[in-house]
């Protein structure tokens, strides 16, 4: 009797694991399947932003193209807060089935080393899918200072040490390290001088408040233009088509390079399938004359490239800024 008991359990056992192992080849078989046919339902694009600025203007010219291109709808969903933190956590922690992306800026580079405690690691929890534009910085002062040049800023300030101040948007903004950069560069001493925003920052060097900052180009542009502050470089590596005459910071300082730049990127596990067919929508996207077009409105040139060279970009830009913000001193617990 027991032997017949035996047998029985033996060969219930054997069934079960039969169809664990079929159920587990069946999944198999079938992802491949549910990826190949992505994307089949809306796509919501986390923005760490408010509604209104360049990274949500821009995630909206992307998005409306992509919606035209991939047939499902591509959700602009603004979790702005934290300095950037909020929306990255909140995307970190989605499923990383392809219908959730992340819109990835310069903060996600800075605060890995401005933030001591935070519920996520950048470079290991996500995945690159696509760079999409980068943003020139403009180096800009009140009209009363009297240089004209970088150079000439540069010998006006080693001859006023301790007198002269930088503004910036925020504590660990790309504004505020930017001038951390130049600092550093140059051995000039400023002070810096922070704000909640580049619409305060800009009032207190229109009226003489602050010197210099070292702010983005769209929010600087109309008041170079009316004259009521100097722009004296531009922070790309090279100079732009839309203001050829103005220098680069780098002719005067060598290496330096301090610029915006977005993108977008998934959370660890989305299919290789979705992170390919996004690349090439964003590619051809970005190379689309009209989307050219408005994304010059903004200040910015197209950043094309692939999975691999976008995170060679992010993980460079975080060593580098690094350093700055160690050196700096700044911190935010």
């Amino acid at each position: 009797m027991r032997q017949i008991v035996k047998a029985i359990a033996k060969s219930v056992l054997m069934s079960a694991l039969m169809l664990a192992v079929g159920a587990l080849a069946m999944l198999a078989t079938l992802a491949p399947a549910a990826s190949a046919d992505w994307p089949n339902r809306p796509i919501r694009w986390i923005v760490p932003y408010p509604p209104g600025g360049a990274t949500d203007i821009t995630a909206r010219i992307i998005g409306q193209w992509l919606n035209e291109r991939l047939g499902q709808p591509i959700i602009i969903e603004n979790r702005p807060g934290g300095g950037n933190n909020i929306g990255t956590e909140i995307a970190a922690n989605s499923p990383p089935d392809g219908y959730t992306l992340f819109f990835v800026n310069p903060a996600n580079t800075i605060n890995t080393t401005l933030y001591k405690k935070l519920n996520f690691e950048f470079l290991r929890d996500f995945v690159p899918v696509s760079s999409i534009i980068r943003l020139s910085g403009v180096m800009v002062v009140n009209n009363d200072v009297p240089a004209k040049s970088v150079a000439e800023f540069i010998a006006w300030a080693k001859k006023n040490p301790g007198k002269v101040n930088f503004a910036s948007s925020g504590h660990g903004t790309l504004v505020h390290v930017s001038g951390e950069l130049f600092k550093r560069m140059t051995g000039v001493e400023m002070l810096h001088v922070p704000y909640r925003g580049n619409a305060p920052l800009l009032t207190d060097l229109i009226g003489g408040q602050v010197h210099v900052a070292f702010d983005n180009l769209p929010s600087s542009m109309q008041h170079i233009k009316s004259g009521k502050i100097r722009a004296l470089a531009v922070t790309t590596s090279e100079r732009l088509s839309m203001l050829p005459d103005l220098p680069t910071v780098a002719e005067t300082v060598p290496g330096y390079e301090a610029s915006a730049w977005f993108g977008m990127a998934g959370p660890k596990g989305v299919p290789a399938e979705a992170i390919e067919k996004l690349n090439k929508a964003i590619n051809a996207a970005i190379a689309d004359p009209a989307v050219k077009a408005r994304l010059a409105e903004l200040g910015g040139d197209p950043l094309p490239g692939t999975p691999e060279e976008f995170r060679a970009l992010h993980t460079a830009e975080t060593e580098k800024w690094a350093k700055v913000v160690k050196a700096s001193g700044a911190t935010v617990d």
